[in-house]
């Protein structure tokens, strides 16, 4: 039998993963956007944010609602350091100026999506989760072996992620329209990209291949 990525999830081995949907930079008073001026942030990131509110976290929703109703399991990752001063965080994090303190605002998943119960939540001062937390042990701790990803920014830390579960032997689907970056352009052209590494499939048929494992 051929090896092959497209394989429906099992509930019971699947965990799904929203990467970065957080106050510092899904909200227009986020502090990635600090600084920046009403017009200015409406020409480079106002459609971003409309889509983003309009389409994506809808789908995230969507998502989230369909692996709780079919136990799969619920993760989060948030850019937030361990420290106030983001001392800890990566050299790229220091150059690129992004500290998200630990404990603030910024760092917390937004109200649409936000965790229930003991859902796990791994704040991460790195592009991609595997480099600067402990997921790979706690998904092997959970019997997880096929992975869901969903978030911010797609062909940055989503992107990240979806190589490093491949390369350390899971599973792993993306779903597209619940992935968003900043145009359409590089939407796009990060679909295409990552797409050898990953299965690629929408919210409506993540929730009806859930339905149909039930």
């Amino acid at each position: 039998m051929s090896l092959t990525r497209d394989v429906p999830l099992v509930p019971a081995q699947s965990a799904v993963l929203f990467i970065d949907v957080q106050n510092f930079s899904a909200r227009r008073e986020g502090a990635e956007f600090a600084g920046l001026s009403d017009a200015a942030f409406a020409e480079t990131y106002g459609s971003f944010l409309e889509r983003l509110e309009a389409e994506t976290i809808p789908n995230m929703q969507a998502v989230q609602r369909a692996c709780r109703a079919a136990g799969v399991e619920v993760m989060y990752t948030t850019i937030e350091s361990l420290t106030l001063d983001g001392r800890d965080r990566s050299l790229d994090y220091k150059i690129t100026g992004f500290n998200v303190p630990k404990g603030s605002w910024d760092g917390k998943v937004i109200d649409e999506i936000a965790p229930e119960g003991d859902e796990i939540v791994l704040p991460k001062s790195s592009s991609s989760v595997f480099v600067s937390t402990h997921i790979d042990y706690i998904l092997r701790n959970l019997g997880v072996r096929q992975l869901v990803l969903c978030g911010l920014v797609t062909d940055q830390c989503v992107e990240s992620a979806i190589r490093d579960a491949c390369d350390l032997g899971y599973l792993v689907t993306q779903v597209t329209d619940a992935c968003l970056t900043y145009t359409q352009e590089r939407q796009d052209s990060s679909l295409r990209a990552i797409r050898g590494y990953c299965r690629q499939i929408t919210t409506a048929e993540l929730v009806a291949e859930l339905a149909d494992a039930g």
